[in-house]
């Protein structure tokens, strides 16, 4: 088990560094046309949205509460008004936990 996780830890860190790696050895080899670049773009905002849909959703008990979205909503807005990240994490996690503290699950 123990040589397993050393080796998929191992297998990860080189995976990581190749792709850093890959960036600026490829960057002149490589021309990305700016419909590509437009494309990634629209992508990226996409999956940031999936993921703060499929975090709204209940998990394992079947409560849905009102804490959770609280905080993702608050997220999401601070998000779009282009707040620093760590701020939007902060100000997510302290809303959600004070709701849940006061009794709003």
């Amino acid at each position: 088990m123990t040589s397993t996780l050393i080796a998929g830890v191992c297998a990860l860190a080189v995976g990581t560094f190749a792709f850093r790696f890959a960036g600026p050895a490829l960057r002149s080899r490589v021309k990305i046309s700016p419909r590509t670049v437009k494309l990634l773009e629209i992508a990226s905002v996409v999956l940031l949205a999936a993921l703060a849909v499929t975090t709204l959703m209940p998990s394992r008990s079947g409560e849905f509460g009102l804490a959770l979205p609280a905080g993702v909503l608050v997220a999401a807005v601070l998000a779009w008004r282009r707040a620093p990240l760590l701020v939007v994490i902060l100000t997510a996690a302290v809303l959600t936990a004070g709701l849940r503290m006061l009794g709003v699950h």
